[in-house]
């Protein structure tokens, strides 16, 4: 879970990071995985978090089904999920992240169901949204991972669930702006 406090089911940031005084910068929701950046700095934990300053989020989904044209270009325009329209994101088909960890539990596998990975990058982040989205499309997500905010990402800074490590304050200064 994407917090300090005890959960009374699940393990939480506390069982994994031994550091004072530092806050998550956004959340992720509990059946997702990826990047969290952890910070002591206000500033920066407001503008990573804060859905007015529309900072990128990329994600990596497993979905049930392929991913044609036409589905692509619903996720691009906007999804209209009921309670809201989302913004236009980038959206596309990609291989099977090689440099993944395994997922525990394993998804659910159907041989008669094929899966697809995408990549999103949304600049808003409201509750299960790329869930809702790709589901809205009539493509179920089975795994999402974010693995990357703004510049920050997984592929240059490779870590395993439960890892930790710091961050060049350099490379953080743009996701101040």
């Amino acid at each position: 879970m994407c917090q300090f406090s005890a959960h009374p089911s699940r393990p939480t940031l506390a069982d994994y990071i031994d550091i004072p005084d530092i806050y998550p910068a956004g959340r992720l929701d509990a059946d997702s995985e990826g990047l969290l950046l952890l910070t002591d700095d206000g500033q920066l934990q407001h503008n990573i978090s804060h859905p007015a300053l529309k900072q990128p989020k990329t994600y990596l989904a497993q979905v049930e089904g392929i991913a044609d044209a036409a589905r692509l270009a619903r996720l691009r325009s906007g999804v209209d999920l009921g309670d809201f329209v989302t913004l236009p994101c980038q959206a596309r088909q990609v291989e099977a992240p090689d440099w993944l960890w395994p997922r525990n539990p394993p998804i659910r596998e159907r041989h008669d169901k094929p899966t697809s990975w995408l990549a999103l990058t949304l600049t808003e982040g409201k509750n299960r949204q790329v869930r809702r989205m790709t589901a809205a499309v009539g493509l179920p997500t089975l795994r999402l991972v974010r693995v990357a905010i703004g510049q920050v990402s997984l592929q240059s800074h490779p870590l395993w669930p439960g890892e930790a490590m710091e961050i060049d304050p350099g490379e953080l200064s743009r996701l101040k702006t």
